[in-house]
């Protein structure tokens, strides 16, 4: 593992305890191999003047919530060193009273909650303490003889110590082994199946050592043959198949949930494994990530409904065998899946929640795999990590989750999306919670939406494999589609019939009748298969009240209106409610250029003020407001409505 130390920047903080401990926090944090994602954490003990200018010696210990590789100094929580001290002498304390009372024992009440491990970073009589989750040091104490393994290659400068539950009960069982122990005896210390902590008064010190015992491990594993993953190439698999394993999460979850393929190499290759069934269901690298991942994947083969209908029967079964009767039990969908064949797939509400569990799947079947070579990988024993997943302060969470938007863990396409309605919908429907694809002719589209969850493609709506290509990356990328606003669209020039261009004529029906139909056909098979599903068809007013000079744009809109009408009839088995909004006075979009306003004025004889008010109301609509009506229709205010159209004009006295 390489150090990262670099001197000239650390000497900017040579005279900042809490500044260095900021700087080689985040060294560490960077390293994948070390941390993920939340994992791990760091302190530093210094003496500082509180309210009343008094000095008193403080643990600054890493945050709830705080990331290593991006913590600041506001990350690290001010806590009363000699409190912290006097808890580790209790020999019985609750989790949730041990944060109570370090909190209390804050000098900065809106810092952030101090780590569940701030006793034992307290305890350790060194001035700066570093704890990771390195995979190659818990890799070896998964495995059969791991503590003897440890042994054999750190020797007596290191404490070992058997698997404990992390919190106060860790703490106080360390206490107990170091009351009277010379820590400068030990270079670091390893706990089993959990983690390795280095310390020292010095921060690169404790630094180096680490990097230098991780390094000793990741030889220790290559001299051992260790080889390197498996891998294989990617088979692209059945996409109505995958949004169908996103469905029945989903259903199993009791909210829609995001599915993340993942079809790396050595995700693939991990997947077509022979024992994979058998490895894959033993358990997480370390316990923390049990909150994320469950304890064991569900393994999807020929009929992955089934797999995990049951899976979720065997994780009602296994909550039966551990519970104490008093703990609420978590929904029984997996977490993650390893789907035969394929590769792997992460569940979640959030695309960046999905991610945090893909890289720690990642790491998980390197790790297992290094595992087997090394005799099998061993795990903790089910009642360990069911006592982590069912620990009390995550029950305690359970009773305080916020409200989560309405489309959160949806997934919208959106065409026409990098200006004017479109582009208001796809922003305001990601403002919801959905993920959003968004399709457009524009190539500013790719940079407009260049988010995990807010992406762009680049095409042109009339060719269907453009179409084809726009459903297949939302089941790529999310695992389905539950939401479609049909917007893309043209305004021709201004043309009496009996001067309409042929070429005026045939585009304007290409873009906005066929291009409508062709999407539909693309969307449907996928739509059947998503969470609550709804389709919404910008039509125009002009459906309603056409008007002379746009019979191109009219008739292709009328048609679209009634195409849409025919799909809530045809889509209503399925449960997939069609609607249409008819929005007029809409002049914040590309269509409605100068030219065209002026023109269009014209024909009614009005100035291009006059006509952009010209409803009832003597108002404007905004590109906004429509993107407010399609994400009702969308949503649970039209959940009993299908084929309605309604008119966002202002009041029309023609409509009318």
């Amino acid at each position: 593992m390489k150090n990262q130390w670099d001197d000239t920047i650390a000497q900017t903080f040579a005279s900042d305890p809490l500044a260095m401990r900021v700087y080689t926090s985040q060294l560490l944090g960077r390293e994948p191999d070390l941390v993920l994602h939340g994992g791990g954490n760091t302190s530093v003990k210094a003496t500082v003047p509180n309210f009343f200018g008094d000095l008193e010696e403080v643990l600054y210990v890493k945050g709830s919530g705080w990331d290593l590789a991006t913590i600041e100094a506001a990350g690290f929580a001010p806590v009363r060193l000699e409190v912290l001290k006097r808890l580790a002498e209790r020999e019985h304390l609750s989790d949730s009273e041990m944060v109570t009372q370090q909190r209390a024992a804050m000098l900065n009440p809106h810092a952030p909650t101090p780590s569940v491990e701030a006793i034992l970073h307290a305890i350790i009589p060194f001035a700066y303490v570093d704890h990771t989750h390195a995979d190659a040091v818990v890799t070896i104490t998964n495995s059969p003889n791991g503590e003897a393994r440890i042994r054999e290659l750190y020797g007596d400068r290191i404490l070992v110590i058997p698997y404990v539950m992390p919190g106060f009960i860790l703490a106080r069982k360390i206490w107990e082994i170091t009351h009277n122990l010379n820590w400068d005896n030990y270079d670091g210390m390893i706990l089993m199946h959990h983690g390795i902590f280095t310390f020292a008064d010095k921060a690169r010190d404790a630094y180096d050592q680490m990097i230098h015992l991780v390094t000793q491990a990741e030889t220790y594993l290559t001299d051992q043959g260790v080889s390197t993953p498996a891998t294989a190439p990617a088979t692209d698999p059945n996409w109505i198949t995958l949004a169908t394993i996103r469905k029945t999460i989903s259903q199993v979850q009791g909210k829609p949930m995001l599915a993340q393929f993942n079809q790396t190499a050595e995700a693939v290759g991990f997947s077509r494994l022979t024992n994979v069934n058998e490895i894959a269901t033993r358990g997480p690298i370390t316990p923390d990530h049990v909150i994320r991942t469950k304890p064991i994947p569900v393994i999807l083969g020929t009929d992955p409904e089934t797999d995990i209908h049951t899976y979720a029967k065997q994780y009602r079964n296994y909550f039966d065998r551990h519970t104490n009767g008093s703990l609420t039990c978590l929904d029984p969908a997996p977490r993650w899946a390893v789907w035969s064949g394929y590769g792997t797939l992460t569940f979640d509400r959030s695309i960046k929640a999905a991610q945090i569990t893909t890289d720690i799947v990642d790491h998980t079947i390197r790790a297992i795999q290094a595992g087997e070579t090394l005799g099998g990988w061993t795990a903790l024993p089910e009642n360990d990590l069911f006592d982590m997943e069912y620990w009390e302060l995550e029950q305690a969470k359970l009773g305080k989750a916020k409200a989560e938007p309405e489309f959160q863990g949806k997934i919208a396409l959106v065409t026409g999306a990098a200006s004017g309605i479109g582009r208001a919908c796809a922003e305001y429907l990601r403002s919801l919670g959905a993920v959003v694809i968004g399709l457009d002719l524009n190539p500013a589209i790719v940079e407009q939406m260049n988010k995990p969850d807010f992406v762009g493609i680049q095409g042109d709506v009339t060719e269907p494999h453009i179409l084809n290509h726009a459903v297949t990356e939302a089941a790529r990328r999310f695992g389905g589609l539950d939401i479609l606003v049909s917007n893309a669209g043209i305004f021709p020039s201004s043309q009496l019939i009996e001067d309409l261009s042929a070429d005026i004529w045939e585009q304007s029906l290409a873009v906005n009748l066929t291009s409508h139909q062709q999407l539909l056909q693309a969307c449907i098979p996928i739509l059947k298969q998503g969470i609550d599903p709804a389709i919404v068809i910008i039509a125009t007013r002009n459906v309603l009240a056409p008007g002379p000079g746009a019979a191109a744009y009219s008739v292709a809109k009328a048609g679209l209106t009634q195409l849409a009408r025919i799909a809530a009839l045809e889509l209503a088995p399925f449960g997939i409610r069609v609607n249409m909004v008819h929005p007029d006075c809409v002049y914040d979009t590309s269509i409605w250029s100068e030219e065209v306003l002026s023109s269009r004025a014209a024909r009614y004889g009005l100035t291009v003020d006059a006509y952009k008010t010209r409803n009832l109301l003597k108002t404007e609509i905004t590109s906004h407001e429509v993107a407010i009506m399609v994400a009702a229709m969308a949503g649970k205010t039209f959940a009993k409505t299908t084929g309605a159209q309604v008119p966002l004009d202002g009041g029309s006295d023609r409509v009318i």
